[in-house]
């Protein structure tokens, strides 16, 4: 079976850079296959895959890409997707391209040659999402990634139909992530010195597909915001205290603010500028024994000192000045004594 649209030279649109379709068609039901792309006055086509025996054909031009499609002698072709065909009484149809969060999640519950539906109901994982009723579309929006799973429907015919209550196959519906949970990462170091810089990185990664989302960036340290949210990812901390030691984190949300991830809880231990305690100061090197306590209090003068250095250095001086004294008077007495023999009356008496 091939599908085919052919476009005529006047034109305006070729094999698109997206091909719109359903995940699934009913038999006997009709389906439109929708092109867009560049404007172009070329020839262009868009079909389905191509028989087993084209798949020789020679592909030397062409270029592919997972994430574009590919190009053909100049042409950019749409990825290809899974077009189902069933004969069920009912389907549920969801959405035909990726889908992420944050986005809007519509599911169609669609009935053999679309006769009337009533009591239709849809379920994720075997749970109801809504009581019974007529309307044969659900939508979630700005979904979650806890949104994906298996969803279905039911729905009875009112005429023509079976009468009866029918199921459709469940369809397994995969909601991608959007942005990776942010990581908060302290730069050079979380435990940075007192005065030195430290920079906090909110770090996240978009997909692929939707690089071009723009997400804020906002940080909190204990409970408290630090910024309004904003395009930057850093906080720049230019001088760090001993204040600035807490627990930090940061959050990451849309612009819209439907999709929002924080991260983990950072500590940050700004460290003190050592100073030396009154323990850690080197000891004053002794310069001998104590002198002995003074003799007599009359004849020496006391002194008290705060500082037992001081007080050690008044008492040696005290000791070198009795120690002059006692060498002074040793040398009145040898004075005196050579004063003797120093006379006249004493010289002539040695005389004869």
């Amino acid at each position: 079976m091939k599908l085919r649209c052919t476009l005529t030279e006047w034109a305006l649109y070729v094999c698109p850079a997206v091909l719109l379709a359903t995940q699934m068609l009913l038999a006997a039901s009709s389906e439109t296959l929708k092109c867009e792309g560049p404007i172009s006055t070329e020839h262009g086509s868009c079909q389905a895959a191509a028989e087993e025996d084209e798949g020789d054909e020679d592909d030397g031009d062409m270029t592919r890409s997972s994430e574009a499609g590919f190009q053909f002698k100049g042409y950019t072709f749409s990825k290809p997707f899974h077009l189902s065909v069933s004969y069920d009484w009912l389907i549920l149809q969801g959405p035909a391209t990726s889908i992420f969060e944050g986005d809007t999640l519509v599911l169609h519950c669609r009935a053999w040659q679309d006769w009337p539906l009533t009591q239709v109901i849809f379920y994720r994982e075997g749970s109801a999402l809504a009581p019974p009723g007529p309307k044969s579309e659900f939508s979630i929006t700005a979904v979650q990634k806890s949104d994906g799973g298996h969803y279905h429907c039911s729905g009875i015919f009112r005429s023509p139909g079976p009468g009866s209550q029918e199921t459709a196959s469940p369809v397994a519906i995969t909601v991608q992530e959007l942005f990776t949970a942010p990581v908060l990462k302290a730069l050079p170091s979380s435990e940075p010195q007192e005065g030195g810089s430290v920079t906090l990185s909110c770090q996240t990664k978009l997909a692929l597909q939707r690089s071009a989302s723009r997400i804020l960036f906002s940080f909190y340290k204990d409970g408290r915001s630090l910024s309004v949210r904003g395009v930057s990812s850093e906080l720049k901390i230019p001088k760090a205290s001993e204040g600035h030691s807490g627990s930090y984190w940061c959050e990451v949300v849309t612009e819209d603010r439907q999709i929002s991830k924080q991260s983990s809880q950072l500590e940050i231990r700004v460290q003190a500028l050592h100073k030396p305690t009154a323990s850690e100061t080197p000891p004053i090197e002794a310069r001998g024994p104590l002198p002995p306590p003074p003799a007599s209090s009359a004849e020496k003068p006391r002194f008290s000192s705060p500082d037992p250095h001081l007080h050690h250095q008044m008492q040696f001086l005290l000791k070198q000045m009795q120690d002059v004294r006692a060498l002074l008077g040793h040398l009145v007495m040898e004075l005196r004594d050579l004063s003797v023999y120093l006379k006249p009356g004493t010289t002539k008496v040695a005389d004869k």
